[in-house]
């Protein structure tokens, strides 16, 4: 339910609004149990993505760091290396 959770901060290039609206939405699902709403809490859960959104780009463009940006395809490499170590690699076709 939470992968598009990830770190979102101190990439090059930057976080886009698409990201961290699709981070919020998974931070969203989590709390409420749910991956789509009633209609009875439909709002609700629409109000509490777009406040979490706008939490989290606050958050992000407001941090200062003096490390080097982070390469979004160096890190997804990594990413993939440790879940094959994890899981195994797939087999080839």
């Amino acid at each position: 339910m939470c992968r598009n959770i990830k770190t979102l901060f101190n990439f090059e290039p930057p976080a886009t609004d698409e990201e961290i609206k699709a981070s919020s939405l998974q931070f969203v699902r989590k709390l409420s149990g749910t991956t789509k709403p009633s209609r009875a809490n439909e709002a609700a859960f629409n109000q509490a993505v777009e406040e979490v959104t706008a939490a989290a780009r606050k958050m992000i463009h407001s941090m200062v760091t003096n490390a080097e940006p982070r390469n979004r395809e160096v890190e997804a490499a990594k990413l993939k290396a440790r879940s094959a170590e994890r899981f195994g690699r797939p087999a080839d076709s």
